[in-house]
């Protein structure tokens, strides 16, 4: 069986509704530049506040994915 390599990126997506809506964001978007995804990791959420009151969530989410190519 070949060697795979994986790369893993960390990004934050943002949400006006909630953390499951924000990660997804974040995957969604990744999978329109990145190929191959394999796995999606939820590291941690949180919300922005502006006068007292959430407008955001946030969720900050590692994505991996496979470097293509040969492994030397």
């Amino acid at each position: 069986m070949p060697e795979s390599v994986y790369k893993v990126v960390e990004l934050v997506g943002s949400s006006p509704t909630s953390w499951e809506d924000a990660a997804k964001a974040a995957i969604e978007k990744a999978a329109k530049s990145l190929r191959d995804l394999r796995v999606a990791e939820v590291r941690e959420l949180d919300v922005k506040l502006e006068g007292g009151k959430i407008v955001a969530y946030r969720a900050k989410v590692r994505v991996s994915f496979k470097i293509e190519g040969e492994v030397d």
